[in-house]
C-alpha cells in the first residue's frame, strides 16, 4: 500500500502533469491542506519531492510556481508514470518511448554479445524459462519479460547504459496493456527471445543486435495507437530482477 506522502505526490504530480496547473500557475498550499485533509507539513514535503522532479519551483514571496514543461525531468520514473496516467492528446509520449526503444534496446544486445559474463547468461537463461513457460498467464508473461530486457541491460556492465532501465520498463508496461491482456490473441513472443538469448549466449553482437531489431519490430504500431485508461493510475510498482533493488515504479516487446 502506497504511503500518504506517496499519494500526496502521485496526485499532486498527476495534476500538473495533466495541466491542471498550467505552467506558472501558482500552487495554493493554503488550500489544498482542507481539500485533501492533510497537513500543511504533509503538503510540503509531497512538493518538495515534486520540485525535485523539476515540475515545480518556491520561490520568497511568490509561493510555488509551475514550471514550464521544458525543466521537467522527463526520464524520472514517476513523471513518466504521470504522463501515462494524464493520456493527454497532445503528449508523444508513447511514440518517443518506442523511438528510444528503437535505439537503446539494439545497441543493449549487441553490448550484452560483446561484455556479457557467465553469470549474466544464468540470469538471462532463468528469466527466459519463466518466459517460455508461462504461457497466456500475462502477469507471469510480463514479469519474465521485463526480467529478461534489465537483465540484457545489465548484462552490457555499461553503467550509464543501465541507467536507461526506466524508458525499458515503461516502454515494456504500456505494450502489454495495450496489446497483451486476458483474452487477447498475439503473436508467440519465445522465438523471437530465444533469438536474441542465443546469439548474446554466442557472443555474436551483429546477430544479438539483429535479433533484437527483429524482435522489436511491431514495437512502434503499438505504442502509438495508444494506451488505456487507468482504473487505478499509479498502482503500477515495477518488477525488478531480483538481485538488483526494485524501482519505486513502472511484457512480449
Amino acid at each position: 500500500m502506497a504511503s500518504l506522502h506517496s499519494e500526496i505526490v502521485d496526485m499532486l504530480g498527476l495534476r500538473i502533469v495533466r495541466g491542471d496547473y498550467p505552467p506558472g500557475a501558482r500552487i495554493d498550499v493554503d488550500s489544498l491542506e482542507p481539500e485533501l485533509g492533510v497537513s500543511k507539513t504533509a503538503i510540503r514535503e509531497a512538493l518538495r519531492t515534486i520540485r525535485e522532479k523539476g515540475l515545480i519551483d518556491s520561490w520568497p514571496k511568490r509561493g510555488t510556481i509551475v514550471n514550464d514543461r521544458s525543466a521537467w525531468k522527463l526520464l524520472d520514473g514517476d513523471v513518466i508514470m504521470w504522463r501515462r496516467a494524464a493520456r493527454r492528446d497532445d503528449d508523444r509520449l508513447l511514440a518517443e518511448l518506442s523511438q528510444l526503444r528503437d535505439v537503446i534496446e539494439p545497441a543493449v544486445a549487441r553490448l550484452a554479445a560483446q561484455y556479457r559474463k557467465p553469470e549474466d547468461i544464468e540470469a538471462l537463461r532463468r528469466s527466459f524459462s519463466e518466459f517460455e513457460t508461462a504461457g497466456q498467464d500475462v502477469e507471469r508473461l510480463a514479469a519474465a519479460d521485463q526480467d529478461f530486457h534489465l537483465h540484457l541491460l545489465r548484462a552490457t556492465h555499461n553503467e550509464l547504459m543501465m541507467r536507461l532501465d526506466v524508458v525499458i520498463v515503461h516502454a515494456l508496461n504500456a505494450r502489454n496493456r495495450i496489446q497483451h491482456h486476458p483474452g487477447a490473441d498475439w503473436l508467440d513472443p519465445v522465438p523471437d527471445h530465444r533469438n536474441v538469448l542465443e546469439a548474446v549466449e554466442a557472443g555474436d553482437p551483429i546477430a544479438a543486435e539483429a535479433a533484437m531489431r527483429y524482435a522489436i519490430r511491431e514495437s512502434d504500431e503499438d505504442l502509438t495507437s495508444g494506451e488505456p485508461e487507468f482504473e487505478e493510475p499509479l498502482a503500477l510498482p515495477a518488477t525488478a530482477p531480483t538481485d538488483r533493488p526494485p524501482a519505486r515504479r513502472g511484457h512480449r516487446q
